[in-house]
């Protein structure tokens, strides 16, 4: 992000003001019951997780958190490409430790989004959320990313209003928590995104109704 665009002083202020509200909230902060992400079914409907770990000096970028970066394959069809879910949830955001948008992240990986626009994803008792959608490549390859903002049972795409809401739930209710659900696989050849959406949405809808018990509303 360019440091003279007008984007880059508007994300500056949110960050800052958001910063000074939490710092200034002086109320013992509560702490809602949750699950361990690491508990979160290894297998769902023929799909198999592996985990992996995150090196140290990511872990001291993100903060003080925790985190779930699983890879998802099918042994029914070895030929369905895999499925990545990164969740990542922080019992607090009071210490200026909040949640890193792959916006950012992505294009420090090498990534380069090629598309990106905000899709419906729907739950399967027929309501919706926004979600990010984005097209990214590295030579050769794409891949289809999904992410969205939770906390407190809401779903947002938009990490400014992720932020206004990080702020007003902590002044009405005095929790700062909050997560971020990505998930990614890569495009077949010729694939559309919402073929690939989809695809990928055959197992992350699995996740919808699960999301509660390590992402608390």
């Amino acid at each position: 992000m360019n440091a003279g665009s007008p984007r880059f002083w508007i994300v500056s202020v949110i960050m800052l003001a958001t910063a000074l509200v939490l710092q200034a909230h002086p109320r013992s902060e509560f702490f809602p019951p949750r699950e361990s992400l690491s508990s979160l079914p290894p297998q769902i409907d023929g799909w198999t997780g592996t985990d992996s770990v995150l090196d140290q000096d990511t872990l001291e970028i993100l903060g003080p958190g925790e985190f779930l970066v699983r890879d998802y394959e099918n042994a029914s069809h070895p030929t369905l490409p895999s499925i990545s879910l990164y969740i990542a949830y922080f019992p607090t955001q009071k210490a200026g430790d909040t949640i890193h948008s792959p916006n950012h992240c992505l294009p420090g990986a090498g990534w380069v989004p090629t598309s990106r626009e905000v899709v419906q994803i729907t739950h399967p008792d027929g309501s919706s959320f926004p979600a990010n959608r984005y097209v990214v490549s590295k030579g050769g390859n794409r891949e289809l990313v999904l992410y969205w903002f939770q906390a407190h049972g809401r779903e947002v795409a938009s990490e400014y209003w992720a932020k206004y809401y990080l702020v007003s739930d902590s002044v009405r209710m005095n929790r700062s928590d909050g997560g971020l659900v990505r998930l990614t696989t890569p495009m077949l050849d010729g694939e559309t995104p919402d073929a690939a959406q989809a695809r990928m949405m055959n197992l992350g809808s699995q996740f919808l109704t699960l999301l509660d018990k390590y992402i608390p509303r």
